[in-house]
C-alpha cells in the first residue's frame, strides 16, 4: 500500500510543476523549449497571446492583447507536457503617454529617442527629448508643449 501510494504522489508531481504562469509584456515574444514532442498546442484567448510552432521541441509565445489566457500543449498521448496560464501587460517602461484634455492621448516609445506610436488622429509624428530615467518628458503635441512621466 505504500508503495502505491509513493508511485501515486511521483506520478502526479509533474503535473503540479507544470501549472504556472507565464508573465510576458504586450507586443514581447518567449520561447519555450517543451520536455516532449508536442502534438496540440491550444491558446485559451487568441486575441491575449499566440503560439508559433518552431519544431516539436520548441514554441514561441508572443503577447497581443492585455489580460490573462492559458496555454496547454499536450503530447501524442493527450498528456499535458506544458500547462501555463499567461498574463500579458503592458511594457515596464520605455513609454510615455501624453494626455492633453480634450485632445486625446498621444502615445511615446522612448527607446532610445521619443518616437509618437499612438494618439491624436491627424497630428504629426514628432520626436521628443528624452528626459532622466523616471523624469518627466516634455515634447510636442497639437495642443502645445506638454509634460508627461514614463509608464
Amino acid at each position: 500500500m505504500r508503495q502505491l501510494a509513493l508511485s501515486l504522489a511521483l506520478a502526479l508531481a509533474p503535473a503540479a510543476a507544470l501549472a504556472a504562469t507565464m508573465d510576458l509584456p504586450l507586443d514581447h515574444s518567449a520561447f519555450i523549449t517543451l520536455p516532449a514532442p508536442a502534438h496540440n498546442i491550444v491558446i485559451g484567448n487568441p486575441a491575449i497571446a499566440d503560439a508559433s510552432v518552431v519544431d516539436q521541441r520548441h514554441i514561441i509565445v508572443t503577447g497581443k492583447g492585455a489580460g490573462v489566457t492559458n496555454l496547454v500543449v499536450t503530447d501524442a498521448g493527450g498528456r499535458p507536457i506544458f500547462d501555463r496560464e499567461i498574463i500579458v501587460g503592458g511594457v515596464t517602461g520605455g513609454r510615455v503617454a501624453l494626455i492633453a484634455g480634450g485632445q486625446g492621448v498621444t502615445t511615446y516609445n522612448c527607446a532610445p529617442v521619443c518616437e509618437q506610436i499612438g494618439g491624436v488622429a491627424g497630428a504629426p509624428a514628432a520626436a521628443a527629448p528624452v528626459g532622466p530615467s523616471g523624469a518627466a518628458v516634455e515634447a510636442p503635441h497639437p495642443s502645445g508643449s506638454v509634460a508627461a512621466s514614463l509608464l
